[in-house]
């Protein structure tokens, strides 16, 4: 399940549903508008496997790391969120929920960076990996 934080706008929601990548939204159609993100880390735990997108840099630390989950910090701009998914979830190093597990990624122009779960330092993923 691909769940966007309540910081990504609708226009990168709508943009992504076309391209039919399935989407919920935080506040809308999982969880509640307002949420912190300690409440959001807890409905994670409850969910079945999510990737949870967000443009709130706080989400892009190592002790978030869990099995159950992957956390995405989106650092591009508002109007950019939806390619940059996109491209993502096509990188062959993420392209199946089984990869995403247990990962924090920082996704940006230049490259990924991403902690695993017990790992000692972040690795960084260049773009020209992806299909």
């Amino acid at each position: 399940m691909n769940i966007l934080d309540e910081n990504i706008i609708d226009s990168q929601r709508q943009r992504l549903r076309h391209w039919r990548i399935a989407m919920r939204h935080m506040g809308y159609d999982v969880g509640r508008q307002g949420m912190k993100d300690q409440e959001i880390l807890a409905l994670l735990h409850r969910l079945r496997r999510p990737t949870f997108f967000t443009r709130d840099e706080d989400f892009y630390a190592r002790h978030l790391c869990h099995a159950r989950y992957c956390l995405v910090y989106l650092a591009v701009a508002k109007n950019e969120v939806a390619p940059f998914v996109r491209r993502l979830l096509r990188h062959r190093e993420f392209d199946t929920i089984a990869k995403r597990m247990g990962t924090v990624v920082r996704v940006s122009h230049v490259d990924l960076s991403v902690w695993r779960l017990h790992a000692e330092q972040a690795i960084h993923i260049a773009w020209s990996m992806s299909r």
